[in-house]
């Protein structure tokens, strides 16, 4: 099982710089997309809805804002696109597509970086999502959360990070947040599980960021303790520039 978690930062970009034709040389069973930045009538064109894939668009209400996407090969028994609470459901923040033992879920997390007002909508974010995995887990469902978490947990997650100390994406409680989920609520980040080099999967626009890679591992694939015996590989796609963010790959050896 090959699942790819992207976010595109606009998908009608990615798509411009040839995400589409690198995406279909990947073989991926699941591709999780964030930050569509786009409106479903915005993506009629066939480019957005892969061959061989079952395609679902989760779009924000505002225009070219956030929004989330999922490409199945083997289409699911369900998918779900509302959670029944914002911002998570106006903004396009989450799909999730449910097969008979596994559910695969693409996330959005909101950013905090703009200033006070964003960091608090994100806190309240992390609370209620928090408790969404937590019942999800406790159904007796395998779980593969792919996502934008827009935070990194520990200091080898990002090149600058005793800068970064007082900056949304790497505070201490959102940090404790992720503590938390990986203790208390038993998940596993599934790169650390095989890989503990410093990896990145953004760059910052500014300066020469992307090529000293001074970057962030923001884009992680969380899972359940059950997939854990099933991981095989990991892998970030740098050789092309398709967003500020990396497509990230992981394969496991089980199926949907």
């Amino acid at each position: 099982m090959r699942i790819i978690t992207a976010n595109t930062n606009g998908i009608r970009s990615a798509g411009r710089k040839g995400f589409f034709e690198w995406l279909a040389k990947q073989d991926a069973d699941v591709v999780c997309i964030q930050e569509t930045k786009a409106q479903r009538d915005q993506l009629e064109d066939p480019l957005y809805h892969p061959e061989g894939y079952t395609t679902t668009y989760s779009d924000a209400i505002k225009k070219g804002y956030s929004g989330t996407a999922m490409y199945c090969k083997k289409p699911p028994n369900s998918v779900t696109t509302s959670l029944g609470w914002d911002p998570a459901d106006s903004e396009g923040r989450y799909i999730r597509a449910d097969y008979d033992k596994i559910s695969v879920i693409s996330l959005y997390m909101p950013s905090g970086s703009s200033g006070d007002e964003a960091q608090a909508k994100k806190d309240r974010f992390l609370g209620i999502i928090y408790d969404h995995f937590v019942e999800l887990k406790a159904a007796g469902r395998e779980l593969v959360i792919c996502a934008d978490w827009n935070i990194c947990h520990k200091e080898i997650d990002l090149k600058n990070w005793k800068g970064n100390k007082k900056n949304s994406g790497f505070l201490p409680h959102e940090r404790e947040w992720l503590d938390k989920l990986y203790g208390e609520a038993g998940f596993v980040d599934a790169f650390r599980e095989i890989n503990q080099d410093a990896v990145y999967t953004w760059w910052s626009n500014r300066g020469q960021a992307y090529a000293n890679d001074v970057g962030w591992r923001l884009d992680y694939h969380v899972i359940t303790p059950g997939l854990v015996d099933s991981i095989r590989s990991a892998s970030v796609y740098k050789d092309e520039k398709f967003s500020d963010h990396a497509p990230f790959t992981m394969d496991y050896d089980c199926s949907l």
